[in-house]
């Protein structure tokens, strides 16, 4: 499971770049969506790696965003007990836990947004010019994606 983080805006960029973002679901910045580890969305991820962040998300660091920023119809928050009467899953937590391991799909939950608005990063980005390798905030994060996600909760 992939977190997708966008970090750049999309004025003057190329319209396929900006069909990609759309297909992504990712319209503003900061929001996040989480994808599958499938070709069709790492050939996407590629695309617009000079305008996300991505890297696989562990557990705990989903439950949190899933508790913090997780949406349900009418902006209501994503609780325990919300889980428990729509899923097989006891929590968030085990939720969490059974979308890193592939048993479980965002779309278990009836009436969950796929998109996560975040808040902007405690201490702000490093530069959204540079990739991650460079010392900046754009491209593949790998497992330190989760520190960024948890400086956005």
């Amino acid at each position: 499971m992939y977190a997708v983080v966008q970090v750049r805006g999309v004025v003057n960029t190329r319209r396929e770049i900006k069909d990609t973002l759309k297909m992504l679901r990712l319209h503003h910045v900061n929001h996040c969506v989480l994808v599958p580890d499938t070709p069709a969305y790492l050939g996407m991820i590629r695309k617009v790696k000079d305008f996300v962040a991505y890297g696989e998300v562990d557990p705990g660091t989903l439950a949190t965003i899933l508790r913090t920023r997780g949406r349900l119809t009418g902006n209501r928050r994503l609780t325990d007990e919300y889980v428990r009467e729509r899923t097989k899953f006891a929590s968030i937590d085990e939720y969490a836990e059974a979308l890193c391991n592939g048993e479980a799909d965002l779309k278990d939950i009836d009436g969950m947004k796929p998109v996560l608005r975040l808040h902007p990063p405690r201490k702000g980005y490093k530069t959204i010019k540079r990739t991650f390798q460079q010392g900046g905030a754009l491209g593949y994060y790998g497992r330190e994606i989760n520190d960024l996600l948890y400086a956005m909760r």
